[in-house]
């Protein structure tokens, strides 16, 4: 584990219980999109990598999400 992490499960530790269940809950939520994301990441990567990309601008984008 690293040294932030450490320091910042030592700070939660002193916390009443109550603080500890809602802040690990928080960490995992976050852990979990953390997850997510970096493999919908990978996912696009590899696509490029397999030459499935295509050209695209922030308006397309823009446009597409806003539909």
């Amino acid at each position: 584990m690293v040294k932030t992490l450490e320091q910042a499960i030592a700070e939660v530790e002193r916390l009443p219980a109550e603080d500890q269940e809602q802040i690990g809950r928080t960490l995992l939520s976050h852990v979990e999109k953390l997850r997510a994301l970096r493999a919908e990441i990978d996912k696009g990567i590899r696509s490029l990598d397999a030459g499935q990309g295509r050209e695209s601008s922030i308006d397309d984008f823009i446009r597409h999400k806003n539909r």
